[in-house]
């Protein structure tokens, strides 16, 4: 039991501007996936400041995650807080993202109530909600029974190796958090801070990056020579378009036929043509010989990444055309398991912060890959929660409120789930009053 002068103790020094602020620098700084450094070093400095011990655990010291620790007693449970300090978009990339070097990427500011910028949004101003939380319970709560384990991470945002774009720049999972918790960044609960808008989800889909190859005619033909058009066109590129047209109604079949739905949330495994390439912009006279696209199927928990390559396979069969399917990337999805004693401690934080019942996440957020995966993966019980957007939909602003909001419940959270005797967390999981409570 929590005593309730110590929670109030805790909830006064919790305030929307030292939030805000913290959420301001921190987006403010620019660090799109693969140039995090200098985001990372901002908060190694903010940890060591507080007292937080950070350490700097990474794969290379470009990029690398700040680790911190509140240490408490031997007998609670600990209690592990999760963000990410990479970006979703970096100033160059303007083939994917038309206005790649507009402010709203790159930097943060306050108008009034919200709070602008992608990284404030994703994901950096839910980091500054746990880290103001941390710092007020280490202030102004006795020792807690168990450990608070703070990991500001990189490589979420989703990169991946292929053709030539290889090495460290372009890894995501194995430098973030799975690298953090290979290398101790443990706990007996962990919480995802992301984008949930204040709803609970502990399952996310897998992913599955192909690239689909075509060929044309061999060899080459010199554009004056070329007679034939649409499905006998000796051009790849020709091909490749026919093939992604009938590739969006394959998409919406894939996507009903393997629909997901559990306890920790429903998944919907989206199809996404990412990036094509053929031929060689500088030297178009002659049909291209090789066109590829680059495709994002999403999976379902347990799916397997070989069984949609066969699909795929089946899928260009009719266009009687040589092609190629190459599984270039396979992140399996999960849904966390023994969470009843956290989402019921998690259910009763909200309750008494945010005057509400806790509902579960929509469809889009669990049908995402986040890092709740790699905490699943490690059989750590853990689920995702935090304020602000649906992350894609566009939306680029967050309230300061709904960050005091998160601080104030990622609290609360905290002081429950650290005073959870370690000895009997088995029992709670199993506890049939328990199971009934996290629903």
């Amino acid at each position: 039991m929590v005593d309730p002068a110590v929670t109030d103790a805790v909830l006064a020094l919790i305030d929307e501007d030292s939030v805000a602020e913290l959420a301001l620098a921190l987006g403010g700084i620019d660090s799109p996936a693969g140039e995090e450094g200098a985001a990372a070093d901002y908060v190694h400095a903010w940890m060591a400041r507080e007292g937080f011990a950070p350490q700097r655990v990474g794969i290379s010291p470009e990029r690398h995650n700040v680790v911190g620790r509140l240490r408490g007693g031997r007998d609670g449970c600990s209690l592990l807080f999760n963000s990410h300090l990479d970006t979703s978009v970096a100033a160059g990339e303007t083939w994917s993202t038309r206005h790649a070097a507009d402010p709203i990427y790159h930097s943060a500011w306050r108008e009034g109530p919200l709070l602008y910028g992608n990284g404030v949004c994703n994901d950096k101003g839910q980091m500054a909600c746990w880290l103001i939380a941390c710092r007020a319970l280490a202030n102004a709560a006795p020792q807690l029974a168990g450990d608070l384990v703070l990991t500001a991470v990189c490589g979420e945002i989703e990169l991946e190796p292929v053709d030539e774009y290889q090495g460290l720049a372009h890894i995501s999972r194995e430098a973030g958090t799975r690298y953090a918790i290979g290398h101790g960044a443990v706990a007996d609960y962990a919480l995802v801070a992301e984008a949930t808008t204040f709803r609970l989800g502990y399952v996310e889909a897998g992913s599955a990056f192909f690239k689909v190859s075509v060929l044309g005619a061999e060899p080459p033909v010199y554009n004056p020579f070329v007679t034939a058009r649409g499905s006998d066109s000796p051009n790849a590129i020709v091909a490749l378009a026919e093939v992604i047209v009938a590739l969006e109604t394959w998409a919406s079949d894939y996507e009903r036929r393997h629909r997901w739905e559990g306890p920790g949330g429903t998944v919907v495994p989206r199809v996404n043509v990412g990036a094509i390439r053929g031929g060689l912009p500088y030297k178009i006279s002659k049909t291209a010989q090789n066109a590829s696209l680059y495709l994002d199927a999403r999976l379902a928990p347990g799916q397997s990444p070989l069984d949609v390559r066969a699909e795929l396979l089946d899928f260009l069969t009719p266009f009687d055309r040589a092609a190629e399917v190459e599984l270039y990337s396979y992140r399996r999805g999960y849904q966390a398991e023994n969470v009843e004693p956290f989402v019921g401690a998690l259910r009763r934080a909200h309750g008494h912060v945010r005057g509400d019942n806790l509902e579960p996440a929509e469809p889009v957020i669990t049908s995402m890959w986040r890092d709740l995966n790699c905490f699943a993966e490690a059989g750590i019980p853990c689920v995702m929660y935090g304020p602000g957007p649906t992350t894609g939909t566009g939306t680029m602003a967050i309230r300061a409120e709904d960050l005091l909001s998160a601080a104030r419940v990622y609290a609360l959270l905290a002081l429950e789930v650290t005073s959870i005797a370690r000895a009997e967390r088995d029992l709670l999981i199993t506890d049939p009053a328990h199971k009934e409570d996290s629903r």
